[in-house]
């Protein structure tokens, strides 16, 4: 890779002896037998990798875990009946329950396409045209949400579902380069860098987001304005800065068994490329039943089911919980959405330090406790009390980059070599994938009861499940069983 950057199309062919993509300085140079031989170009390629999150954390920060759900919650208010339902499609939804619905809808979708990206990604060895394809579609659906206004509850719940999933898909795409260019003894802290990348850059737009909102009136802008402006820059900045990643990353060539496909068994080349998306749904069956043969990465990917789920829903959810349930002002909701962003650059660095101490897993474990005790806390929390709500934000921001970031570093260790794309989308069905269960149970515990506190506290069962799974994986003998090196402490 030249200095000044791959083109989108770029894929590195050169073989080792073995058969294994490597670069040209040969095997022996390699702290990771995928990545770059040159420590410096190795830096350059992780450093390109960290500004995907820099690029797409916005759309998560300020659309989903700001803006978007009590905007949207306003809009389909604004279209209800007087029983205060809306009737998509003829289905009568409580229109406090749209965006959780809406969010569900995404993640299944993502279920359905995200298996046959990673195995066009596994088979062709092009990851980067396919991440580039998903994040731009993600980043126009985002920007198109200038456009959502009046009683266009249809519309947003669209944009939704499209810019959610293609953020699921590039994702899964976006975590397969981790084991490429790092080796095991680094992902920790390449990962949390990562995440901290992410969160800094959400922090930076959320204050000019708060500087726009606050002062719609000095700005000649209506509040609603002023929030459809937030939303639809979200998607200009994740499409300008996913430039950077789809520059420096390299894709790497799979190698093929003489028999013709990574597999031995279909035909190479363009062959292998133009059946990749037709044979799917064949590989996708062909994943899980790989992943049979490894039930200890099987066991912790049900884990990181589980709690991640429980994540995933408090963090979409908590704009709606802390405007609809405890009263608080937009700006309320805006700072204390601030204060997670900027503890979670500490966090994520700090609980990547604690695992080099303790251990990823035991770090993780810690962190869940403390989940735990968050929704608890939540469920007690008065309305209109702001200082505590800043409380709890102080808290989720410690834990929630760091939980996330150790949790993708220890399974890369436990994904068998050439596979990493498939078993990644597997992953990333569990990150934001398969995490459609919590918010389906958040909707229905609020359709049901109608209070929020009742849907926040049903989350901690998703914690209390995900910790024992957890812990009953045996780390080590599970990245042994997945033919990889153990690093030292995990």
């Amino acid at each position: 890779m030249n200095e000044g950057g791959a083109a989108l199309t770029d894929v590195d062919t050169t073989k080792r002896p073995d058969g294994d993509p490597a670069d040209p300085a040969g095997p022996a140079a390699h702290t990771d037998p995928d990545g770059p031989a040159d420590p410096a170009a190795r830096r350059r390629e992780q450093r390109g990798w960290y500004f995907y999150d820099f690029a797409c954390s916005v759309y998560s920060t300020s659309v989903i875990t700001v803006f978007l759900g009590p905007y949207l919650t306003s809009v389909a208010k604004a279209a209800a009946d007087p029983d205060g339902f809306v009737h998509p499609l003829g289905i009568p939804v409580r229109a406090g329950s749209l965006f959780a619905y809406a969010v569900s809808a995404s993640i299944i979708i993502a279920v359905l396409v995200m298996p046959l990206v990673g195995a066009a990604a596994d088979r062709t060895g092009r990851k980067k045209p396919l991440l580039a394809a998903s994040a731009y579609l993600g980043a126009t659906a985002t920007a198109g949400m200038f456009f959502l206004e009046g009683e266009r509850y249809l519309l947003g719940a669209f944009l939704l579902i499209v810019a959610n999933a293609s953020l699921s898909v590039s994702m899964a795409l976006y975590n397969a380069y981790l084991p490429q260019i790092a080796g095991p003894d680094e992902r920790d802290t390449v990962s949390s860098r990562g995440w901290a990348f992410g969160y800094a850059s959400g922090a930076l737009v959320l204050v000019l987001n708060l500087v726009l909102y606050s002062g719609h009136d000095s700005f000649g802008l209506t509040e609603g304005m002023a929030v459809r402006i937030c939303l639809s820059s979200a998607g200009l900045w994740w499409g300008a800065f996913s430039l950077i990643p789809l520059r420096r990353l390299r894709d790497r060539r799979i190698a093929r068994a003489a028999g013709g496909g990574a597999d031995g068994s279909g035909a190479a080349g363009a062959g292998a490329g133009a059946g990749a998306m037709g044979g799917g749904w064949r590989q996708l069956v062909s994943t899980l039943r790989d992943m049979r043969r490894h039930p200890l990465t099987l066991a912790f990917l049900i884990a990181y089911l589980i709690y991640n789920d429980g994540v995933q829903t408090v963090i979409s959810q908590a704009s709606v919980f802390g405007s609809e349930e405890l009263g608080l002002e937009q700006t309320t909701l805006i700072t204390a959405v601030l204060l997670v962003q900027v503890l979670a650059v500490a966090g994520a660095l700090g609980m990547g330090r604690l695992a080099r101490v303790y251990g990823a897993k035991r770090t993780i474990l810690g962190s869940l406790v403390v989940w735990t005790a968050i929704l608890v806390a939540g469920y007690f929390l008065p309305a209109g009390a702001p200082a505590y709500f800043y409380c709890l934000a102080a808290a989720i921001g410690l834990v929630m980059g760091g939980s996330q970031a150790l949790s993708r570093s220890l399974f890369s260790h436990l994904v068998p070599r050439g596979k990493e794309a498939e078993y990644f989308s597997a992953y990333e069905m569990s990150d934001r994938g398969l995490s459609w269960l919590g918010p389906l149970v958040f909707g229905l515990a609020y359709q049901l009861t109608g209070s929020y506190r009742d849907a926040i506290i049903s989350l901690v069962i998703f914690f209390g499940v995900g910790s024992v799974l957890l812990a009953r994986v045996p780390m080590r003998r599970a990245v042994e069983a997945a033919g990889n090196p153990v690093p030292a402490r995990i």
